[in-house]
């Protein structure tokens, strides 16, 4: 298990790229090395998949294994949010490769919000690692050549890589929406997509977050009908061994509806970048998330972690709902004096805005796990509760009882 303490999330830059096949052992996966790099994948994607394959399916479950140019999922409504061009594309490059429209969407808006996002390397040169363009494919540097040849290049080079020009323009541009799409479905199809989706997401970035949070999406444009099965996710899903992301908290019901709009509005807000100091809309770090999901809930709580902990109601462990705050010390924190704090959604899982280069992300809290930052909470709080109250062990507020220290 990492342990926490080792990066404060509102103070400490974790050196760890966002994105699609950067670092050294994406690069295996090229070309005439591509069976050698699958194996190699599939020994990193152990923590994650115990052995299971993953099906994707447009609407029966987890039976399904449909590959070629069948089986694409339908649109939910919520695709309507992506922007017409690039639900174009995903929708027309996942036909044409074989690949989920779903998880190319995904995968678009957890990497640059559809290329709407302004950060650096998305619309020119790269990001401090090295990656490029919508679907930040590795141009050079710490990513690696995976797109092959420069960034943009005459349509006729012929390069090792996974660059290509899907519109039938002059270049293959790894900032151009359409190429990107396609490049990313080939490396994709590389990783082995068509029969084990969330190994290939991994393989395309190296966090069991960036995995839950492409397949987030993936769930929510396919209106819920999308499922995989995979032994680390959750299993409390109508058919066993399966994980359905629908786009809402369907595994635990929200105790009521002011809890109901803070997870819908922090859940939104999955895949968008860690920023200190952030309060969004575009960007956030862990206390700022939490406050403005509160916020759209009507309810006001304090803007520092430390101060949050300080002054909401407390809760038992043992009590613990969804819309819960659960927090951690991190690296300038204390357990009096917590530096990193999540918004509980149930089933142990959180919506955290973990650290830099950490889109914000679905994560669990209190079991070994493989993804960054895991350790054991120092508590849980409930915003909104009565002031002055804490939480009984048979869950009810109890004015004037006295609180945990809080430091």
């Amino acid at each position: 298990m990492t342990n926490r303490l080792l990066v404060r999330s509102e103070t400490k830059q974790v050196g760890t790229g966002q994105g699609a096949v950067r670092g050294g052992p994406r690069l295996l996966v090229l070309g005439i090395l591509g069976l050698i790099g699958l194996a190699g994948l599939g020994l990193l994607a152990v923590p994650i998949l115990i052995g299971t394959n993953a099906f994707f399916e447009a609407s029966a479950g987890c039976s399904g294994d449909q590959t070629g140019t069948t089986g694409q999922p339908a649109a939910g409504s919520k695709a309507k949010s992506i922007p017409a061009d690039y639900l174009s594309w995903y929708q027309k490059v996942g036909q044409q490769y074989g690949v989920p429209w779903t998880i190319l969407a995904g995968i678009g808006t957890v990497e640059s919000d559809n290329g709407q996002t302004t950060l650096p390397g998305v619309h020119s040169g790269s990001n401090a690692f090295g990656a490029a363009g919508p679907m930040q494919i590795g141009i050079g540097g710490a990513a690696g050549n995976v797109w092959g040849g420069a960034a943009v290049h005459p349509a006729s080079e012929v390069v090792d890589g996974v660059a290509t020009d899907e519109d039938g323009g002059p270049d293959a541009s790894v900032y151009d929406p359409a190429d990107a799409i396609a490049g990313a479905a080939k490396y994709l199809l590389t990783a082995g997509v068509t029969t084990n989706p969330s190994a290939a997401i991994f393989a395309y970035n190296h966090l069991q977050s960036y995995v839950e949070s492409v397949l987030y999406y993936a769930g929510v444009y396919a209106g819920g009908n999308f499922s995989v099965v995979s032994a680390d996710l959750p299993s409390s899903s109508t058919v066993a061994g399966c994980a359905t992301t629908t786009g809402s908290v369907s595994a635990v019901a929200a105790p009521n509806e002011a809890v109901a709009t803070a997870i819908s509005y922090a859940e939104d807000q999955i895949g968008k970048p860690y920023l200190f100091g952030g309060t969004g809309p575009d960007a956030f770090d862990c206390s700022g998330l939490v406050m403005v999901a509160y916020r759209a809930a009507g309810i006001d709580i304090a803007r520092t972690s430390e101060e949050q902990w300080a002054t909401e109601v407390r809760v038992p462990a043992s009590q613990v709902e969804p819309g819960d705050l659960v927090f951690f010390a991190g690296s300038d924190g204390t357990v009096t004096s917590p530096g990193h704090v999540g918004l509980v959604i149930g089933n142990g899982e959180m919506v955290e805005a973990y650290a830099t280069g950490f889109p914000v992300r679905i994560s669990t809290y209190g079991k070994p796990s493989s993804a960054p930052g895991d350790q054991d909470p120092v508590g849980f709080t409930r915003p909104g509760a009565q002031a002055g109250a804490t939480i009984s062990a048979a869950g009810q507020p109890t004015v004037g009882a006295s609180s945990p220290a809080a430091g």
